[in-house]
C-alpha cells in the first residue's frame, strides 16, 4: 500500500531527530511528508511523459486514467493514515527496544 513505508520511515527519522513528541503534530508532518514523496514521484512520471510522449504510456500504465495522479496521492494518504492508525505500537516497541541497547 502506497505510503505506508514512507510513513514509518519519516516518522522514526522525526522522532530520533526532532523535538516532535507523538501527537497530532507527528501524524500531520507524517502525512504531509509520504504526500510529498508522492508527488515528487509523480513529477517523474509527468516528466517522463514530456521527454518522450509516445513511452510515456508504457513507463506510466495508466491505462486511459486520467485521474491516476489524483489516485495515487490519495492511496499515500490512505496508507500513512492506516500505518499511523495501525502499525505505530509495534514501531514504538522496536523504537524502545534499540533505544534500550544503545
Amino acid at each position: 500500500m502506497q505510503g505506508v513505508v514512507p510513513a514509518l520511515i519519516s516518522r522514526e527519522i522525526l522522532l530520533r531527530t526532532s523535538p516532535l513528541k507523538v501527537g497530532k503534530w507527528l501524524f500531520f508532518i507524517v502525512c504531509c511528508v509520504s504526500l510529498a514523496i508522492s508527488a515528487c514521484y509523480e513529477f517523474i512520471e509527468w516528466g517522463a511523459a514530456v521527454i518522450n510522449a509516445q513511452a510515456s504510456e508504457a513507463f506510466l500504465g495508466t491505462q486511459g486514467d486520467h485521474w491516476d495522479t489524483q489516485w495515487d496521492m490519495f492511496l499515500a494518504l490512505n496508507g500513512s493514515v492506516f500505518a499511523q492508525l495501525f502499525l505505530v505500537k509495534a514501531q514504538d516497541r522496536q523504537l524502545t527496544t534499540l533505544s534500550i541497547k544503545h
